[in-house]
């Protein structure tokens, strides 16, 4: 019997690779059958993520997302090790976080260069080169996963640049997916709740916690290992005739026609 989600003989990029979400999604992908390529800005957390796994399956690169040129010679060395970019999955994520009328110009921006403006980068070289495979004639396609949040959808109070950020991508989502899909390439955004990462340590601390998990029908926090299935099932064939949705992965937190 043919497992339903199989990532075997694809190659995926993962951003923000070193940690939490993105070290998950990592893990997944190879045991599903893929190869990684993993980005991240802190090298010895990239190493110490990826080192587990089959070293012959994974590439490491170093950098920063906001770096257009580091997008480019990353899916070109992905390219020479692997032979093509089947993947992208757009992590990477910080957090900035002051009221609007107290946030200043350097909390904006860069919680803006890595979230919206960094995915694009992504965005954009892999979609040159699934696009140029594509035209010769390979119609094994490609998927993109943008991680958004909630906050792109509810608005995050203290957070005016990660929520924007956040909807930004769900934009980007949908435009790639119009564009995109005559060359059978995919793209979805995931919107999280509240993981159980580094990143989400406030708000799962003993001054928000109630009022958090109150809002949330399933009552808890998720894992990283609980919500990455959804991203390497659209990922997949398995989800063929997905592209352009917005998937909340969020026990509840956010309910929409």
């Amino acid at each position: 019997m043919n497992p339903l989600v199989t990532l075997a003989g694809r190659t995926v990029v993962v951003t923000g690779a070193g940690q939490g979400i993105g070290k998950a999604i990592a893990e997944l992908v190879v045991e599903l059958g893929g190869n990684v390529v993993g980005i991240d800005l802190n090298g010895e957390t990239l190493s110490a993520a990826l080192s587990p796994l089959p070293a012959e399956r994974v590439l490491a690169v170093q950098g920063s997302v906001a770096d257009p040129a580091l997008a480019n010679r990353a899916v070109a060395d992905a390219v020479a090790r692997f032979g093509a970019v089947h993947g992208l999955v757009n992590n990477a994520g910080i957090i900035r976080p002051a009221m609007i009328d107290k946030m200043t110009d350097t909390q904006w921006q860069e919680v803006i260069d890595v979230h919206l403006t960094g995915s694009f980068y992504w965005m954009r070289a892999v979609g040159q080169h699934m696009i140029a495979r594509a035209k010769e004639g390979d119609k094994s396609g490609g998927s993109v996963v943008n991680i958004s949040s909630d906050a792109g959808r509810k608005g995050s109070i203290g957070q005016i640049n990660y929520a924007a950020a956040k909807a930004g991508m769900l934009g980007m989502t949908m435009t790639a997916a119009r564009e995109w899909g005559r060359y059978n390439l995919r793209a979805n955004s995931v919107c999280f709740g509240v993981v159980e990462t580094p990143m989400t340590e406030v708000v799962r601390g003993e001054k928000f916690r109630d009022a958090m998990l109150a809002q949330i029908p399933l009552g808890r926090w998720s894992t990283p290992e609980e919500v990455v299935r959804v991203v390497c099932f659209l990922l997949s064939d398995a989800s063929s005739y997905v592209t352009g949705q917005h998937l909340g992965v969020n026990g509840g937190f956010h309910i929409s026609l």
